[in-house]
C-alpha cells in the first residue's frame, strides 16, 4: 500500500559535529528496518583519505565541492542518511536530499556539542574562515542554516542515542512537521 512518504522514504540527518548523526542514525535504521548510510564515510572511501586530510589537500572550499558532488551522485530508498556537519554549505545537494527524503536536524546545545566533542580539533571539521574557528563561531554560522534546510527539529540535548533514534521515528511516523 502505497503512501505519501513513498516519494520522499528517506530520513536525512543534519545538525553540528559531535551531536550523534551517524550514532543515532544507525539505531534509527534499526529501528524503521531502513538501510544507513554516513556520507562522511563514502567521502572518505572515494578519496581515499581521512577527512582531516581531504580538508588539509583541498581546503575547505575544495572539501565542500567534494561533499557536494557526492551529496548530488546519492540515490537511495528506505536509508537513513547521515550527513557531515558541512552539508549545509552546499544549497544544490541539500536541496536534492530534501527531494529525496525529510530532513531532520539533531540539535544540540553549545555546552552540550562542548562536552561531547573532546576531539574537535582532529575530526575533520570544515572551517570556512580563515585562522580557523572555534567551536562556538562554528556553532553560530551553521545554526541558521540547519534551521533554515530542516523539515523537522529534534532536540538532542540529555538525551540518550536510542531516546533521540525513538523521537525521530515517532516524527517520521506520525508525519508531524513540528519540534520534538
Amino acid at each position: 500500500m502505497a503512501d505519501a512518504r513513498d516519494a520522499k522514504d528517506n530520513i536525512v540527518l543534519i545538525g553540528m559535529p559531535g551531536v550523534g548523526k551517524s550514532t543515532v542514525g544507525i539505531v534509527l535504521a534499526k529501528i524503521m528496518n531502513y538501510e544507513f548510510v554516513d556520507v562522511d564515510l563514502v567521502i572518505q572511501q572515494r578519496c581515499d583519505k581521512t577527512l582531516q586530510r581531504i580538508i588539509d589537500s583541498l581546503g575547505p572550499q575544495g572539501f565542500i565541492e567534494v561533499e557536494n558532488q557526492v551529496l548530488l551522485d546519492m540515490e537511495f530508498d528506505h536509508t537513513v542518511i547521515s550527513t557531515g556537519g558541512s552539508a549545509v554549505y552546499s544549497p544544490e545537494a541539500i536541496k536534492h536530499l530534501g527531494e529525496m527524503g525529510t530532513i531532520v536536524y539533531l540539535r544540540a546545545g553549545l555546552d552540550e556539542l562542548r562536552s561531547r566533542l573532546v576531539d574537535f580539533d582532529e575530526r575533520g571539521v570544515v572551517m570556512r574562515r580563515e585562522g580557523g574557528m572555534g567551536l562556538s563561531d562554528l556553532y553560530e554560522e551553521r545554526v541558521p542554516l540547519y534551521e533554515k534546510y530542516a523539515d523537522v527539529t529534534v532536540n538532542v540535548d540529555d538525551m540518550g542515542i536510542t531516546e533521540a533514534a525513538r523521537a525521530i521515528a515517532a516524527l517520521i511516523e506520525g508525519g508531524q512537521p513540528a519540534e520534538q
